[in-house]
């Protein structure tokens, strides 16, 4: 194994403790290595509350980067009124909020702080020199500062059409699903959202050699390599 550091980028989680879990042990992520979480963390999968537990301490123990996707915003959006809070109920927010039930039942004040922090602090996109992190996708056209919040938390990408970004770097991203399990490699962009809360996996990338490790919630592991 070599001794140089890793940029390793998670795809998205939703819920899957286990498979994440998993993931980390099987990545075996070193002190010095990168570790950039794509978003969407909850809903869909059952353990939303314990992804959200471990993220944060893995941002306090290495100092993790952890981007917002669309499930965050619509998490966050829930507080502000019924109508949003039925929105976030939509797309798989029964599960995330019945993972924070108690004895005394299930309610968005079972929430705690640190949670309400935690979506708070996500990030919308990374930038190295040679790479473009987001959760969704980038408008070709607009500089990072100018991206509005429908691409990069909502926009899908087409194995028929992507046009790199203007910068010219490469765009690593979730979101749109991969069922069958296997990143998506487009020119200067990779997906690796691969389906983790469904039959797929959670895929964690090396964005510089293209070699990638997978779990699924049940503990299976398995690796892979994308053309770089």
């Amino acid at each position: 194994m070599s001794n140089m550091a890793r940029t390793l980028a998670i795809g998205d989680i939703h819920g899957c403790l286990t498979a994440l879990d998993t993931l980390l042990a099987f990545v075996s992520p070193v002190p010095d290595d990168r570790l950039i979480f794509l978003g969407d963390y909850v809903d869909r999968g059952p353990n939303s509350k314990g992804v959200i537990d471990r993220l944060i301490e893995l941002k306090r123990d290495r100092g993790v980067i952890c981007l917002r996707g669309n499930h965050e915003i619509m998490m966050a959006g829930a507080r502000g009124g019924q109508n949003d809070f039925k929105f976030w109920t939509t797309f798989g927010g029964i599960e995330a909020l019945d993972s924070y039930a108690t004895d005394e039942g299930v309610s968005m004040q079972s929430i705690p702080y640190s949670h309400w922090r935690f979506l708070e602090e996500c990030i919308d996109w990374h930038e190295t020199e040679t790479h473009i992190f987001v959760h969704a996708s980038l408008h070709p056209d607009l500089p990072l500062e100018k991206q509005p919040s429908e691409w990069l938390h909502w926009q899908a990408i087409s194995k028929d059409w992507h046009k790199p970004h203007c910068s010219g770097k490469t765009m690593i991203c979730g979101h749109t699903q991969r069922q069958d399990g296997v990143p998506l490699r487009l020119m200067q962009a990779v997906c690796i959202d691969t389906w983790a809360y469904g039959d797929g996996w959670l895929t964690c990338l090396d964005v510089e050699t293209g070699e990638y490790w997978q779990a699924t919630d049940f503990g299976a592991t398995r690796q892979g390599q994308i053309p770089v």
